[in-house]
Protein backbone atom coordinates (compact mmCIF):
# COMPACT_ATOMS: atom_id res chain seq x y z
CA UNK A 1 0.00 0.00 0.00
CA UNK A 2 1.19 3.28 -0.67
CA UNK A 3 1.72 6.25 1.18
CA UNK A 4 -1.06 8.05 0.69
CA UNK A 5 -4.03 5.62 1.83
CA UNK A 6 -1.86 4.89 5.35
CA UNK A 7 -1.90 8.59 5.65
CA UNK A 8 -5.72 8.74 5.01
CA UNK A 9 -6.10 6.08 7.16
CA UNK A 10 -4.03 7.51 10.18
CA UNK A 11 -6.12 10.82 9.98
CA UNK A 12 -9.59 9.25 9.25
CA UNK A 13 -8.57 6.99 12.22
CA UNK A 14 -7.16 10.17 14.50
CA UNK A 15 -11.29 11.53 13.31
CA UNK A 16 -12.58 8.46 14.36
CA UNK A 17 -10.89 8.33 17.71
CA UNK A 18 -11.83 12.34 18.16
CA UNK A 19 -15.15 11.66 17.53
CA UNK A 20 -15.39 8.23 19.79
CA UNK A 21 -14.06 10.33 22.45
CA UNK A 22 -16.65 13.72 22.08
CA UNK A 23 -19.21 11.18 22.48
CA UNK A 24 -18.26 9.38 25.39
CA UNK A 25 -17.05 12.38 27.34
CA UNK A 26 -20.07 14.07 27.62
CA UNK A 27 -21.58 14.88 30.51
CA UNK A 28 -24.19 12.60 31.85
CA UNK A 29 -23.49 9.68 29.42
CA UNK A 30 -23.98 6.59 29.79
CA UNK A 31 -21.01 5.13 27.80
CA UNK A 32 -20.64 1.63 26.98
CA UNK A 33 -16.95 0.16 25.84
CA UNK A 34 -15.29 0.26 22.14
CA UNK A 35 -17.83 1.53 19.30
CA UNK A 36 -21.37 0.61 20.78
CA UNK A 37 -22.17 3.45 23.58
CA UNK A 38 -25.94 3.79 25.30
CA UNK A 39 -28.49 6.00 24.52
CA UNK A 40 -30.50 7.72 26.79
CA UNK A 41 -33.78 5.25 26.82
CA UNK A 42 -30.94 2.41 26.96
CA UNK A 43 -30.74 0.53 23.21
CA UNK A 44 -27.47 0.28 22.70
CA UNK A 45 -26.10 0.98 19.39
CA UNK A 46 -23.45 2.60 16.85
CA UNK A 47 -23.49 6.34 15.17
CA UNK A 48 -23.82 7.21 11.70
CA UNK A 49 -20.41 8.88 11.89
CA UNK A 50 -19.33 5.42 13.14
CA UNK A 51 -20.62 3.84 10.53
CA UNK A 52 -19.14 6.82 7.75
CA UNK A 53 -15.59 6.21 8.73
CA UNK A 54 -15.61 2.26 9.16
CA UNK A 55 -16.64 1.78 5.94
CA UNK A 56 -13.89 4.56 4.46
CA UNK A 57 -11.53 2.64 6.12
CA UNK A 58 -12.74 -0.20 4.99
CA UNK A 59 -13.26 0.93 1.06
CA UNK A 60 -9.66 2.10 1.39
CA UNK A 61 -7.91 -1.00 2.58
CA UNK A 62 -10.22 -2.85 -0.30
CA UNK A 63 -9.05 -0.46 -3.13
CA UNK A 64 -5.09 -1.77 -2.09
CA UNK A 65 -6.26 -5.46 -1.97
CA UNK A 66 -8.51 -5.90 -5.35
CA UNK A 67 -5.38 -4.91 -7.80
CA UNK A 68 -3.10 -6.95 -5.81
CA UNK A 69 -5.27 -10.32 -5.83
CA UNK A 70 -5.47 -9.81 -9.60
CA UNK A 71 -2.09 -9.55 -9.97
CA UNK A 72 -1.74 -12.66 -7.97
CA UNK A 73 -4.71 -14.43 -9.92
CA UNK A 74 -2.61 -13.35 -12.99
CA UNK A 75 0.63 -14.09 -12.29
CA UNK A 76 -0.97 -17.93 -10.90
CA UNK A 77 -2.43 -18.27 -14.37
CA UNK A 78 1.54 -17.31 -16.29
CA UNK A 79 3.41 -20.14 -14.02
CA UNK A 80 0.65 -22.24 -14.75
CA UNK A 81 1.06 -21.29 -18.75
CA UNK A 82 5.06 -21.86 -18.21
CA UNK A 83 4.34 -24.97 -16.59
CA UNK A 84 1.86 -26.38 -19.67
CA UNK A 85 4.29 -25.35 -22.41
CA UNK A 86 7.04 -26.94 -21.00
CA UNK A 87 5.56 -29.66 -20.72
CA UNK A 88 3.82 -30.41 -24.14
CA UNK A 89 7.30 -29.30 -24.94
CA UNK A 90 9.52 -31.77 -23.68
CA UNK A 91 6.92 -34.51 -24.87
CA UNK A 92 7.74 -33.46 -28.34
CA UNK A 93 11.26 -33.26 -28.05
CA UNK A 94 11.41 -37.01 -26.14
CA UNK A 95 9.00 -37.70 -28.97
CA UNK A 96 12.03 -36.29 -31.86
CA UNK A 97 14.25 -38.15 -29.94
CA UNK A 98 12.66 -41.66 -29.66
CA UNK A 99 12.12 -41.14 -33.52
CA UNK A 100 16.35 -39.87 -34.15
CA UNK A 101 17.35 -42.55 -32.18
CA UNK A 102 15.26 -45.39 -34.68
CA UNK A 103 13.05 -46.27 -31.57
CA UNK A 104 9.82 -45.43 -33.26
CA UNK A 105 8.97 -45.83 -37.36
CA UNK A 106 9.02 -42.72 -39.21
CA UNK A 107 8.71 -42.08 -43.05
CA UNK A 108 11.88 -40.60 -45.14
CA UNK A 109 9.82 -37.54 -46.14
CA UNK A 110 8.83 -36.97 -42.31
CA UNK A 111 10.12 -34.51 -40.03
CA UNK A 112 10.11 -37.03 -37.13
CA UNK A 113 7.87 -35.08 -34.90
CA UNK A 114 4.34 -36.19 -34.46
CA UNK A 115 1.86 -35.89 -36.25
CA UNK A 116 -1.15 -34.70 -33.84
CA UNK A 117 -0.61 -33.71 -30.17
CA UNK A 118 -3.11 -36.78 -29.41
CA UNK A 119 -0.54 -39.46 -30.17
CA UNK A 120 1.66 -38.47 -27.30
CA UNK A 121 -1.43 -39.20 -25.32
CA UNK A 122 -2.60 -42.73 -27.19
CA UNK A 123 1.25 -43.33 -27.70
CA UNK A 124 3.14 -45.01 -30.54
CA UNK A 125 4.10 -48.47 -31.11
CA UNK A 126 8.18 -48.92 -31.49
CA UNK A 127 10.24 -50.77 -33.71
CA UNK A 128 12.09 -53.41 -30.87
CA UNK A 129 11.81 -57.16 -31.27
CA UNK A 130 9.39 -57.50 -28.37
CA UNK A 131 6.80 -53.63 -29.71
CA UNK A 132 6.20 -51.58 -26.88
CA UNK A 133 3.77 -48.30 -26.69
CA UNK A 134 5.61 -45.26 -25.60
CA UNK A 135 3.18 -42.84 -24.07
CA UNK A 136 4.80 -39.06 -23.66
CA UNK A 137 1.64 -37.28 -21.85
CA UNK A 138 -0.85 -38.75 -19.99
CA UNK A 139 -3.38 -36.11 -20.90
CA UNK A 140 -2.75 -33.06 -22.74
CA UNK A 141 -3.02 -29.65 -20.62
CA UNK A 142 -5.03 -26.94 -21.66
CA UNK A 143 -4.30 -23.17 -22.38
CA UNK A 144 -4.74 -21.69 -19.45
CA UNK A 145 -5.17 -17.91 -21.01
CA UNK A 146 -7.76 -18.63 -23.39
CA UNK A 147 -11.52 -19.73 -23.07
CA UNK A 148 -11.08 -22.98 -25.06
CA UNK A 149 -8.59 -24.13 -23.65
CA UNK A 150 -6.80 -25.17 -27.08
CA UNK A 151 -3.62 -24.41 -28.30
CA UNK A 152 -1.70 -22.94 -31.72
CA UNK A 153 0.17 -25.54 -33.65
CA UNK A 154 3.20 -25.14 -35.46
CA UNK A 155 4.99 -27.50 -37.83
CA UNK A 156 8.70 -27.94 -38.71
CA UNK A 157 8.21 -25.84 -42.16
CA UNK A 158 5.92 -23.25 -40.53
CA UNK A 159 7.89 -19.86 -40.36
CA UNK A 160 8.25 -19.16 -36.63
CA UNK A 161 6.16 -16.05 -36.26
CA UNK A 162 3.31 -18.05 -38.09
CA UNK A 163 -0.35 -18.05 -36.85
CA UNK A 164 -1.47 -20.79 -39.47
CA UNK A 165 -0.44 -24.82 -39.10
CA UNK A 166 0.37 -26.04 -42.46
CA UNK A 167 -0.62 -29.54 -40.43
CA UNK A 168 2.31 -31.71 -41.27
CA UNK A 169 3.60 -32.27 -37.89
CA UNK A 170 3.43 -31.01 -34.66
CA UNK A 171 7.09 -28.80 -33.89
CA UNK A 172 5.81 -26.26 -31.43
CA UNK A 173 2.79 -25.19 -29.38
CA UNK A 174 2.18 -21.52 -28.38
CA UNK A 175 -0.58 -19.75 -26.50
CA UNK A 176 -3.73 -18.17 -29.27
CA UNK A 177 -4.42 -15.76 -26.22
CA UNK A 178 -3.47 -12.06 -27.33
CA UNK A 179 -3.17 -10.64 -23.74
CA UNK A 180 -0.20 -9.28 -22.64
CA UNK A 181 1.80 -10.94 -20.15
CA UNK A 182 2.60 -9.12 -16.63
CA UNK A 183 6.69 -8.65 -17.80
CA UNK A 184 4.94 -6.81 -21.05
CA UNK A 185 5.18 -9.59 -23.49
CA UNK A 186 2.55 -11.16 -25.57
CA UNK A 187 1.32 -15.00 -24.51
CA UNK A 188 1.78 -16.03 -27.51
CA UNK A 189 5.63 -15.35 -27.98
CA UNK A 190 6.31 -17.59 -25.14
Amino acid sequence: MGTAPKMMIVTLWKLYAHVQFTLTSRPNSNSAVGLQRAAKDGTVGVTLIELIIAMAILAILMSGILPLSYMTYKRSREIELRQNLRIIRNALDEYKKQVDEGKIPKANEDSGYPPNLDILVEGVESTDAVPVIYKFLRRIPRDPMTDNGEWGLRAYTDEPGSDIWSGQDVYDVYSQSDEQALDGTYYRDW
